[in-house]
């Protein structure tokens, strides 16, 4: 398994298929519209990492208003070829759709959060068996939605690879058995389900998923391979108020100098409010803007080609001069000797403490 620094957070594209699900089976939108990484600026942000509790909530929201059945079904409905970013591409532009499921799983923090979902693979001779666990502490009607529905979505990905449906041989749910299987019938193309399982799984034929992908591209797993890590390594982990602040700040300083009041106005408070939150999490404006100003012109010397003039206007700074003392506060260098160089190891002279 791939590490990353995400856990407990899941990709924004898994939470729009949440929320778009639970808008579909007619939950209300109060109950979920002010939760962490749903206002539409993060929503449909595919860099930010919405908290896993926020998912959770929602899974229990919609399954108190309708059968867990349907919402697993209303998620794989959405569940498109791209719907959920580069993880989807693993797995259909494999070699093979066996190599792709890997692929999949190898990179799976991509989507989904793995300090408590795990996609597991078991090969047994004729039989390709793929698991999903889930350890979060939600309701269990939410849970079994959640693993249903994760079942359905690695047949469909796989069906896609193989250019055909692909037929389960079984499929095991860690459930009792529901009043009615329509739902699951259609998810899975077949009824014969067995429920009560100790764990949720779906089973094919090894031969099916061992059969050469039409029009494979060689090279191409490595490429996305590479993607998906640096989806990873870019992503914004929205696990707390500050977070969203420094989404927002980040959001501002793109399109020009940040200011305190824009900032506020984005995130919709009052600068005083904005100001007293900051305090409370054992930061301010200033320490805040230095930070992003530092990594963006650490980011620049070492990934581009720019003069120090056009990094300085860039990054907010009136001159080459006033740069030039900026990295020489941080680092104890120059800005010349920093490109050649890199950082040190430790971040060089270490800002006041923002978390």
């Amino acid at each position: 398994m791939v590490s990353h620094p995400h856990q407990g957070t899941t990709s924004s594209a898994l939470t729009r298929l949440s929320v778009n699900a639970a808008r579909l089976l007619g939950v209300p939108p109060h109950g979920y519209a002010n939760l962490l990484g749903v206002a539409p600026e993060h929503l449909n942000d595919d860099l930010c990492r919405t908290p896993a509790a926020t998912a959770i909530r929602i899974a229990e929201l919609t399954t108190a208003h309708a059968p867990w059945t349907e919402l697993s079904l209303a998620l794989a409905q959405q569940s498109s070829i791209g719907s959920l970013g580069v993880w989807d591409y693993l797995i259909t532009s494999a070699p093979t759709p066996l190599e792709g499921i890997r692929d999949a799983a190898a990179y799976f923090a991509a989507v989904a959060d793995t300090a408590t979902d795990t996609l597991r693979i078991t090969e047994d001779g004729d039989h390709v068996t793929i698991s999903h666990v889930n350890r979060a502490d939600l309701t269990h009607e939410a849970a079994c939605a959640i693993r249903g529905y994760a079942l359905g979505l690695y047949q469909r990905r796989l069906s896609e690879a193989a250019r055909r449906r692909l037929a389960p041989v079984r499929v095991t749910l860690d459930a009792a058995a529901p009043g009615r299987h329509g739902a699951l019938a259609e998810l899975y193309g077949t009824r014969a389900i067995d429920f009560e399982a100790p764990d949720s799984s779906i089973t094919f034929l090894a031969s099916d998923l061992k059969v050469p992908v039409p029009h494979a591209q060689p090279g191409l797993s490595a490429v996305l391979r590479r993607h998906a890590e640096q989806t990873l390594a870019t992503a914004i982990p929205l696990h707390n108020w500050l977070d969203l602040f420094r989404t927002a700040l980040a959001s501002a300083h793109d399109e020009t100098t940040p200011t305190l009041s824009a900032v506020a106005r984005r995130m919709t408070v009052s600068t005083r409010t904005l100001q007293r939150r900051l305090d409370e999490h054992g930061t301010t404006w200033n320490n805040e803007v230095e930070t992003l100003r530092r990594a963006q012109i650490t980011r620049l010397l070492h990934d581009t080609d720019l003069g120090i003039d056009a990094i300085a206007a860039r990054s907010g700074y009136a001159d080459a001069r006033a740069l030039r003392r900026a990295v020489q506060r941080w680092y104890g260098t120059t800005p010349a000797a920093l490109r050649r160089t890199g950082p040190p190891d430790d971040g060089g002279t270490a800002l006041p403490d923002t978390g």
